[in-house]
């Protein structure tokens, strides 16, 4: 009689724990995610060569800064998107912790007008600029050089990135709301649409293919009802543009390479198809 209670009994938690449903949030693995948001950037100083017909100099540490456009109805116009600094991002979790993403991070760049940069080499045939300099203090004023990736830096990468659910620390049912830890890194390339005005000649004003990049970031992911999240993040990166257009010349072009970091606030989708 003992015996068959104790069967009862073990057949009754059986049933019990086959009737408690598993979270959805539980497991990543399968799914997909699309995630929208804006950025701000900081550049670190860089050195900027200029060359093509008649001229070839380089400007040393020039300082340069991001374009915000602020609370904005820009963010969310389909019309009007890619005019503020913004990201776009799709993935798909290939493991429980493991997703692989596609990006577009549209960053803006702005060399700081009116600065004054330590500028090397030669010009000949754009007067009044022609003549040889070393280490000649320059002012970067608009009649000589406007240089912006305005339209914009726009970085498409993929990365590879670590989620990890650390909600059981706080007690919050995940199926309601999840906190996760972010930790990634991408490579990719620059497609900037540059703005340069350089000693009045007419710019390029198309997109371009000018380098590549790569970049390391960490943030926090809150996802609620288990579809929906904010994710912030903090991204350092590396760009290396060799081969940036200028002007409407074929032969006139620029190169730079600099440090970034940018602060991202993205809101997004997360579901199972």
């Amino acid at each position: 009689m003992t015996t068959l209670a104790i069967s009862c009994a073990l057949m009754q938690h059986g049933i019990a724990q086959e009737k408690t449903p598993e979270k959805y949030a539980a497991h990543n693995k399968g799914k997909f995610f699309i995630n929208w948001g804006g950025n701000r950037e900081a550049y670190s100083k860089s050195d900027i060569r200029f060359w093509g017909n008649g001229y070839d100099f380089t400007l040393n540490n020039v300082r340069a800064h991001d374009k915000p456009k602020g609370m904005h109805v820009d963010y969310i116009d389909p019309l009007r998107m890619t005019i503020p600094q913004t990201n776009l991002r799709i993935g798909y979790y290939f493991t429980d912790k493991y997703n692989i993403s596609i990006g577009v991070d549209h960053m803006k760049y702005v060399m700081t007008q009116n600065q004054v940069a330590e500028m090397t080499g030669s010009i000949s045939g754009h007067s009044p600029y022609n003549g040889q300099y070393q280490n000649h203090p320059m002012v970067l004023t608009e009649e000589f050089l406007k240089f912006e990736h305005t339209d914009g830096l726009n970085y498409i990468n993929t990365e590879l990135t670590r989620m990890d659910d650390v909600t059981h620390f706080l007690g919050w049912d995940i199926d309601k709301i999840q906190l996760n830890t972010v930790l990634g890194a991408g490579v990719g390339l620059l497609y900037p649409k540059t703005n340069t005005t350089l000693m009045g000649l007419e710019r390029h004003d198309q997109f371009h293919v000018a380098g590549y990049g790569a970049d390391i970031k960490t943030g926090l992911n809150v996802t609620f009802f288990k579809h929906y999240f904010i994710q912030t993040e903090i991204k350092g990166g590396y760009i290396n543009m060799p081969d940036i257009r200028t002007t409407f010349s074929e032969d006139d072009h620029a190169s730079q390479h600099f440090n970034f970091v940018q602060w991202n606030l993205v809101v997004g989708g997360i579901f199972r198809v």
